[in-house]
């Protein structure tokens, strides 16, 4: 994926508005559930090299196979509960 071409005001507001997403509590539980179930596994001596706990699926998938809602996109990811 290409880097984006910005500006350096528009720049500064997406690292801002990253950090801000980054930062809420929503994230932070997500962030330390995977650093969790990253410790166990590797204490379980499974090899994570390279994936990323899905916390739809609750497994570790590619970082490829993480993104976008399995191939489905986004747009109605949101009206699903959550396991």
């Amino acid at each position: 994926m290409a880097k984006q071409k910005l500006s350096p005001k528009a720049k500064a507001a997406k690292a801002k508005r990253d950090l801000e997403r980054a930062k809420r509590k929503d994230r932070k539980d997500k962030k330390a559930e995977n650093q969790r179930k990253r410790r166990a596994a590797k204490k379980a001596g499974k090899n994570v090299k390279g994936k990323d706990y899905d916390h739809k699926d609750r497994r570790f998938k590619s970082v490829k196979a993480n993104r976008g809602n399995d191939g489905k996109g986004t747009k109605r990811e949101g009206k699903r509960k959550k396991k």
